[in-house]
């Protein structure tokens, strides 16, 4: 790719001969290979120019000026948006040339897509948060430890239903308990019936036995007599 430089050689006017030893000098400077064209002496350079500079970028009048450079058949831009181009370090995009390792706009551009790239992930990872927050979440997940203490609540409850029939087994046992300790007195009372029948039968025998001995010395005194 050859880059060309459309300039006048007798120009008349200070400011274009200006502006073409500005581009020269920095595309020199820049070790960028270019080749000169006059349309001063070469009217075909001339027509050339005119005709393959883009309608949007002539000017009012219609006849560009120079100096107008091109990339072989591309058009690059005329000497105002190359001086734009030289201040922000992007001469050799504007000339549609690869930047040479190490220049500083080499290093722009790696860091220009160093940053698309992490803005790209960044996006990547909004994204994903975004269609990890659409789903759907459980609801003990979403309620995290108020679940948990929703679910303690309850299994405390259910724990204090599940002690009170305990409360009545241990009140059926003290009913059992107490029903057996009225039946060991009942049986105490029987036994203490009995035994009382008991004696009074032997303090009915006794007594007979000792009217049986009364009327016996009774009947030795009258027979004596």
């Amino acid at each position: 790719m050859v880059i060309k430089v459309f300039l006048a050689s007798s120009s008349g006017s200070t400011a274009i001969k200006k502006k073409q030893q500005d581009v020269v000098a920095f595309l020199e400077a820049l070790k960028v290979d270019y080749a000169q064209l006059d349309i001063a002496c070469n009217e075909e350079n001339r027509m050339w120019m005119r005709q393959n500079v883009p309608e949007e970028k002539k000017p009012s009048n219609g006849i560009p000026l120079p100096p107008q450079i091109f990339n072989e058949e591309s058009y690059c831009g005329d000497y105002e948006t190359f001086f734009d181009a030289k201040e922000d370090n992007s001469v050799f995009s504007f000339l549609g040339l690869a930047p040479p390792p190490g220049s500083k706009e080499a290093m722009q551009a790696d860091e220009e897509q160093h940053m698309v790239e992490n803005g790209t992930h960044a996006e990547e990872t909004n994204e994903e948060g975004t269609r990890r927050d659409s789903i759907e979440v459980p609801e003990e997940d979403r309620n995290g430890d108020a679940h948990e203490e929703q679910e303690e609540a309850a299994e405390g409850a259910e724990e204090d239903e599940v002690a009170e029939p305990e409360g009545n087994e241990a009140t059926e046992g003290d009913e059992e308990a107490e029903e057996t300790g009225h039946a060991e007195e009942d049986e105490e009372q029987e036994e203490d019936d009995l035994q009382s029948e008991n004696e009074e039968e032997a303090d009915v025998e006794e007594e007979g036995e000792e009217e049986e001995e009364y009327l016996e010395e009774t009947q030795e005194e009258e027979a004596a007599e």
